[in-house]
């Protein structure tokens, strides 16, 4: 069985309900990517240097990313020269399979660490203006869902309304919120915490921290406070820590990923907006660059807009434009 016939069978089995949602929530990005594509397709008859040169614009534009694009022309060089095409056009399903196959990358360690044992504490980190707190907020509802009970840490003491932002979605999600004043030593927010979370019986912690403080406190230092912290009164914990970058940034997310990822041991990633960019191209450059599994992305405003990272369910909204049964059907051994 083909690659493409192996895809669409699988995707198939999955719930139409999953399916719309990526599909309108990378509207954008497929509507934007997949005309520039077929548009370059259709001019070119012969694969020459201007038809790479054309197609490395397109894929940068998506933020793809430069290093990911470079290799994947490299690739796309070597697979037209084995195979002797000529026609642009035939081009059309390898290149949709090279592009799949960056995608989904290794699918390992993309569900979330639960602690089978007691208390799970899950730790955000991110910039200021990402989405943290609304992704927070999200994660609450879809956790308490699934039937677990939820405690939220309000551990961004430095930005203006970020406790306020938290207790807001506490309120609409139903769960309690542990707080202390604006300013207050966010090490001891989580602590307190940590405390409640044990004495209450809580499944579930989800941390909330700062992305910029006001003072010259360094921000690394402050988060490996609160690790410590963390790590003392609860083994083995934090159990995840989710960096949240705004896909709507591009290239700057990748940045971001590269930043806390190397400073703070940050397990997945939360794309989080994805919804309002045309660039979702960055999945395929933070998955191709970052040994760091993207655990979910926002496709949307609403509380249950949070979807767990299906790259199977992301290439086919994707490429669903670009991937067709007839590129299906010519592939075929």
């Amino acid at each position: 069985m083909n690659f493409f016939k192996k895809l669409r069978e699988s995707i198939s089995t999955k719930a139409e309900s999953v399916t719309t949602k990526f599909k309108e929530g990378l509207q954008k990005t497929t509507s934007a990517f997949t005309e520039k594509m077929d548009d370059l397709l259709r001019r070119y008859k012969k694969i020459d240097e201007a038809f790479y040169e054309e197609l490395e614009e397109i894929l940068i534009s998506a933020d793809v990313g430069v290093t990911t694009v470079m290799e994947l022309i490299d690739d796309l060089r070597s697979e037209v020269k084995k195979q002797r095409i000529e026609d642009a056009g035939q081009l059309k399903p390898i290149l949709s399979e090279k592009l799949v196959s960056l995608l989904k990358g290794d699918d390992t360690d993309v569900e979330l660490r639960l602690n089978e044992d007691g208390l799970t504490v899950i730790l955000f980190v991110g910039v200021n203006g990402v989405g943290k707190t609304t992704t927070i907020g999200k994660l609450a509802h879809r956790l308490k869902s699934q039937g677990k009970s939820v405690l939220l840490a309000a551990g961004d003491t430095f930005r203006a309304g970020a406790i306020e932002q938290l207790e807001v979605w506490g309120q609409r999600v139903g769960v309690d919120v542990i707080k202390h004043q604006a300013g207050s030593d966010p090490a001891a927010v989580i602590y307190d915490a940590v405390q409640a979370a044990k004495q209450r019986k809580i499944d579930v912690l989800l941390c909330d921290t700062a992305g910029r403080l006001q003072n010259k406190t360094n921000l690394m230092e402050e988060l490996n406070k609160i690790y410590r912290v963390i790590g003392r009164e609860v083994p083995g914990a934090p159990h995840e820590v989710l960096l949240v970058v705004d896909a709507t940034t591009g290239q700057n997310a990748l940045s971001q990923a590269k930043l806390f990822g190397e400073k703070t041991g940050v397990t997945g990633l939360v794309l989080s907006k994805l919804d309002g960019t045309a660039k979702g191209g960055i999945v395929i450059a933070i998955r191709n660059e970052l040994n760091i599994p993207v655990k979910f992305v926002g496709l949307g405003e609403k509380m249950d807009d949070l979807e767990p990272f299906d790259s199977e369910q992301f290439v086919h909204a994707l490429f669903a434009g670009l991937v067709t049964e007839e590129d299906m059907e010519s592939s075929e051994v």
